[in-house]
């Protein structure tokens, strides 16, 4: 089940939500090592998409958080997702303004990291696109953008193009597949909604749990409900879709030279 949160899923198992907490971050950190082992080369054509949404850790207006996600986007494999720190902005009244200042008194001054969540993030994609001569990427017009992509996967092959955030987000749109990506995030990880009783108290377990997400979405769910092939299958990086034991059955954290460590057998 898509979407459901610790406590209904302790309710579900008749087990104790600290105990549902503590496999699922097993489960969470085994899926990180998964990302990291499997990775290859592109042998797709590779059109890579950005674009940063915002969330929240405990509470929503004190202590908002950026995370921004990378994908290729013809064979929507998502790269990278990171949380970053964001200071809190928009109207501010009164009683706002003094929940802010107690937050800050109780952990101190919230930094805008979004340059560095965003540089990390795009550092993911080096070993996949290394190869390429040139490098098609998409984003909106966020003026950070073309500094952070020319530093991260060299300025002299990045050909970057740009969409207005304000243009209608339809299929025409040509950052359909990172605003769908976005929405598809939300709806299946429900620490990344707006508003929710799923959001996580500590931004480092929504990290954990997009690991999870990833590794389902690249390697075991289709592109689309009509696909047969996987994202990674898709992108070249794996020969045959994962099932849900592959995933969760093979020891990970050996790294990438030791074997056996990734199910690719037939």
């Amino acid at each position: 089940m898509s979407g459901v949160g610790l406590r209904q899923s302790a309710r579900i198992l008749s087990m104790s939500r600290r105990c549902v907490a503590l496999k699922a971050r097993k489960i969470c950190d085994h899926a990180a090592y998964l990302n990291q082992n499997l990775r290859r080369p592109f042998r797709c054509e590779v059109r890579l998409q950005m674009d940063e949404i915002e969330t929240y850790e405990t509470k929503r207006r004190e202590r908002p958080v950026t995370f921004p996600i990378l994908i290729e986007a013809n064979s929507r494999f998502t790269i990278w997702g990171e949380s970053g720190t964001l200071r809190p902005k928009g109207k501010m009244t009164d009683r706002r303004r003094l929940a802010i200042e107690a937050d800050i008194r109780e952990f101190g001054e919230r930094k805008d990291t979004s340059k560095e969540t965003v540089r990390r993030t795009l550092r993911h994609a080096i070993p996949l696109v290394k190869h390429l001569r040139t490098l098609r990427v998409q984003t909106d017009e966020k003026s950070t953008y073309p500094g952070l992509l020319k530093a991260a996967l060299g300025s002299g092959r990045i050909r970057h193009e740009t969409t207005s955030s304000k243009q209608e987000r339809t299929i025409k749109n040509p950052l359909f597949p990172i605003n769908q990506t976005e929405a598809i995030a939300r709806d299946l990880n429900g620490r990344l909604r707006r508003e929710s009783w799923l959001v996580s108290k500590q931004r480092k377990f929504l990290d954990q749990a997009f690991q999870l997400y990833m590794a389902w979405k690249n390697y075991v769910r289709p592109r689309f409900n009509r696909d047969w092939e996987t994202p990674a299958m898709i992108a070249g990086i794996i020969k045959r879709r994962l099932r849900p034991g592959d995933l969760v059955g093979w020891r990970q954290d050996f790294g990438q030279r030791k074997l056996p460590i990734v199910p690719l057998a037939a």
